[in-house]
């Protein structure tokens, strides 16, 4: 008999999460802490559980642009090497403890310079804050594996500046890049160059698509920039047809991203937040995950979201009816999707997810 499904068994089972941004997922008390120390004026409350409301409150706003307002306050904390190696830290001891094994955590250097920090003092402040948050996990008897991934933003003109940073740094856990911030009005093709220079450096990178924008989003990542996987990609629905009767018919697009086996790095609670989906009943990740499209499932933004991978699994559970073996195809997807080495992927598939997801089914 498989052990019972509820959030606490969830915790304890191994998990891979590809898309969590390092200024959404600060600890509300480490916010007021940095700004007490910075001197950071403008925080709506002054104490950790009130600040926690604010931040879900604000983000639940159903759009996107003011979701992304909530940033202003935890960036406004993180200018300085202290806050980014604090914030880096605790991020790895955090996912750890909920049984996170890898995670590739992502944030955009550009956003970090308001005290004069260069790019490499903050990428390295955030790499050594990733390697004491691994060391503190294992001293716990939790072992997690950091992975960084670059971000710049979409509607500033420095992505090839940042492209460059993350080739320096790809010795140094920068296992990728990617493009953040609103999408309409900013296509990504905006960036080709930055891609283009990614693609001749054998380099990695996904790209933030159909979220907020659609169909058109996610053809100019894939087709026009080379995206390796798509940031969200809930629009990807846009393009399948379900019949009264159930028959399913996929669009040139959705078939093409099926096909290719290119991930979706699918984030339930934020998108409602940010009115991508209405529902988590209505979330595509239920059409797309019977379809069995490459569905990953991640955090987003743990601190504006109040979640964790845990959560989220626990919420499809008591939506969709998923169990241990769907979080463990999820898991294996997500794993599979990394933008690790082969061996070091399937090293962790083969030595801690499956014997983890066989110990929650026997």
């Amino acid at each position: 008999m498989s052990t019972p499904v509820n959030l606490e068994n969830i915790r304890q089972a191994p998990k891979v999460l590809l898309h969590d941004h390092l200024d959404g997922g600060l600890r509300p008390q480490t916010v007021l802490d940095l700004a007490h120390e910075g001197g950071y004026p403008g925080l709506p409350h002054h104490n950790a559980d009130d600040l926690a409301r604010w931040f879900v409150t604000a983000a639940d706003s159903g759009s996107l642009e003011r979701y992304l307002e909530t940033f202003a306050h935890t960036v406004g904390v993180m200018q300085t090497s202290d806050a980014l190696f604090r914030v880096a830290a605790e991020a790895a001891e955090d996912l750890a403890d909920d049984g996170v094994v890898y995670a590739e955590v992502r944030y955009a250097p550009e956003l970090f310079q308001e005290r004069g920090l260069t790019l490499d003092e903050i990428v390295q402040a955030v790499q050594d804050g990733f390697r004491e948050g691994e060391r503190r996990a294992e001293a716990a008897g939790k072992r997690i594996r950091i992975g960084t991934l670059l971000c710049a933003m979409r509607q500033n003109a420095r992505s090839t500046e940042i492209a460059n940073l993350a080739i320096r740094y790809r010795d140094a856990q920068v296992v990728g890049f990617d493009i953040a911030g609103p999408e309409a009005g900013f296509p990504p093709t905006r960036n080709l160059d930055a891609f283009e220079y990614l693609r001749q450096q054998n380099a990695h990178f996904t790209i933030h698509a159909g979220e907020a924008f659609g169909l058109p989003s996610i053809w100019e990542a894939i087709q026009h920039c080379g995206a390796e996987r798509l940031g969200h990609g809930v629009r990807i629905v846009d393009d399948i047809k379900v019949d009264d009767d159930g028959t399913v018919h996929l669009g040139r697009l959705a078939s093409y991203v099926r096909d290719r086996r290119i991930p979706l790095e699918m984030c339930p609670s934020s998108n409602l937040q940010t009115g991508a989906v209405t529902s988590l009943a209505d979330h595509p990740i239920g059409l797309l995950a019977r379809l069995r499209f490459r569905v990953t499932v991640n955090t987003d933004n743990r601190l504006m979201s109040h979640c964790s991978m845990s959560s989220e699994f626990t919420a499809l559970h008591e939506t969709f009816g998923y169990g241990w073996e769907e979080f463990q195809w999820f898991t294996v997807n997500a794993m599979k999707s990394s933008f690790l080495g082969f061996d070091e992927r399937l090293a962790i598939i083969n030595e801690q997810i499956k014997p983890g997801y066989a110990d929650m089914l026997s």
